[in-house]
Formats: structure tokens, sequence, C-alpha cells
């Protein structure tokens, strides 16, 4: 994996995002994801205003989270995100860790896909922006190298 294609943002658990027991509420964690997903964009310069601005939207079409262990009010979490596919969606993987001790506390994927503005038909491939973005050789990772 290209070190340009992942991203981490250290969040503190804020009072309003817990519950009676202090513990962040299993709702949120899709929030923690998002922060790490815009931290990643921007890096690779292609985030939600820059997707719309080159013609397409990037709806998340799947969202899975496994909960190994809970966050608390006031703990510092580390958020990882990684690109793990590109090539007909935009799959990232997170990984949430407790920034004191290290251990990890929750992991989970987004996939997006493409979907042109203009017509609203989704893309079977993404478009030739996202792989730019990557610094991605289109011909090289279809095999035609």
């Amino acid at each position: 994996m290209k070190p340009d294609w992942q991203a981490e943002v250290v969040l503190e658990i804020p009072f309003h995002d817990v519950d009676m027991m202090e513990v962040a509420w299993h709702g949120h964690y899709v929030k923690y994801f998002e922060i790490a997903r815009c931290a990643l964009l921007d890096k690779l310069d292609y985030n939600y205003r820059q997707m719309k601005a080159s013609g397409y939207a990037w709806p998340v079409i799947d969202l899975h989270v496994r909960y190994a262990r809970p966050a608390y009010f006031g703990a510092a979490i580390r958020v990882l995100a990684e690109i793990a596919e590109y090539e007909n969606r935009l799959k990232i993987n997170y990984t949430i860790f407790d920034q004191a001790s290290g251990a990890r506390l929750t992991k989970g994927h987004t996939c997006q896909v493409a979907v042109d503005i203009a017509s609203r038909e989704m893309c079977f491939a993404s478009p030739q922006v996202l792989y730019d973005r990557l610094g991605v050789e289109v011909d090289a990772e279809m095999g035609g190298e």
C-alpha cells in the first residue's frame, strides 16, 4: 500500500458522544470514520468539493463496523483510514485504536461508487480522475503491462 493512501486522525471522545455509562454510542463511530476519510481524501486532493467539481458524486453504498472494545468519554482515539480498493469502487478500511494503550477498539470499512452528476448514472468502473489522484497508471493496473 502506498503511504499516500492512508491517513490518521486523533480525536478525543466528547461528552455529547457518550451514553450514561460514558461509552461512545455505536452510531458515532461512523462519524469518526468520516473524519478520517476526509483527512485521507484531503491528502489526495480529492475530497467532496473536488469530487463534485470533477463531475462525480461518491455516495457510500456499504458500511461495515466491527466493535471489539469500547471507547470512553475523554479518551484519545487514533483513527486510521486506508484505501483498500479503487478500480470499480472506492473501499476504505478503518481501524480505531486507543491512543494511550494502542489497543484496537473498532474496525470497519465503507464502499463508495462514482455517480456521474450530470446523468445521475452509477459508473461501473472508477473514473480516470480517481486514478490520477491516486497516481495509478490505468493500463498497468488493468493488466496492460
